[in-house]
């Protein structure tokens, strides 16, 4: 079950993605999407569905204000303790959100190593000459929304494998906007905590990152990446990987969240 919107045609392209692999495994009896702001909606998908169990695996990043508060009451589980319902047809299972397993460090390190291998300057960096920045959104409605940024930075800076790991925010300091100030390397690397490539990832935070609006508005137009690796920001080279919500390994990460729930 995925965020949806209106607004952005790529927001539900990673849980139909996941959606897709998993049917091809032939491990359910169904796999279906679902979202909570777009077609089909969740709350219709579910009356549709006759299985005697049924595993809603949020999609989301953090164990916050909508995926652990707005959804769960607005699908009818009342108390956040015990998330499972009886319905005509099935026991509804709640998972816990994708974002929050132990798996997304796997997830963030496959997508720093991707993009600086995608495109090296001339050669790509190593990780010891280089900074990780794990960027999020960030909240003042619930104090998880930072916590699975903040928890993914302290393991994989537990790691040593970087020069130095740090989490930074839309909407919380630290902020995106200029971190590249902070950063102790020439070599930086961006990984978008993120869902989906859509109006956060490909527009907001390029421009947090010190691309002109208007320049990232045009690329946009034009159906080209936003971003240019590296760009050069202050003496600094930037990298900006793509969101962690398309990497395949998230399939893995809806099967570990089923098979917990199942337990």
């Amino acid at each position: 079950m995925g965020h949806g919107t209106t607004l952005n045609d790529q927001s539900a392209a990673p849980v139909r993605q996941h959606a897709a692999e998993l049917r091809g495994r032939k491990l359910f009896a169904e796999v279906r999407e679902g979202f909570w702001k777009q077609e089909p909606h969740i709350q219709t998908v579910l009356a549709e569905l006759t299985a005697p169990r049924v595993f809603i695996v949020p999609f989301f990043i953090s164990e916050g204000y909508f995926s652990t508060e707005v959804i769960p009451q607005g699908l009818g589980f009342t108390c956040p303790k015990l998330l499972t319902r009886i319905t005509r047809h099935s026991a509804v299972y709640y998972c816990k959100p994708v974002g929050s397993h132990d798996l997304m460090t796997t997830v963030i390190l496959a997508r720093a190593k991707e993009v600086v291998e995608k495109f090296p300057f001339p050669r790509a960096p190593k990780p010891a000459d280089t900074t990780l920045f794990i960027a999020g959104h960030g909240t003042g409605r619930n104090a998880n929304s930072r916590k699975a940024v903040e928890r993914q930075a302290d393991l994989i800076r537990g790691l040593n494998a970087y020069a130095g790991v740090e989490a930074i925010f839309m909407e919380e300091a630290p902020f995106i906007k200029g971190c590249h100030e902070t950063g102790n390397t020439k070599n930086i690397v961006v990984v978008p905590f993120f869902i989906s490539d859509g109006l956060h990832a490909r527009e907001d935070i390029p421009v947090l990152l010190g691309e002109p609006e208007r320049l990232v508005k045009e690329r946009l137009a034009a159906g080209q990446p936003t971003w240019r690796n590296p760009t050069e920001r202050g003496g600094k080279y930037i990298w900006y990987a793509d969101s962690v919500g398309t990497e395949p390994l998230l399939a893995e990460v809806i099967l570990q969240r089923v098979r917990e729930a199942a337990k």
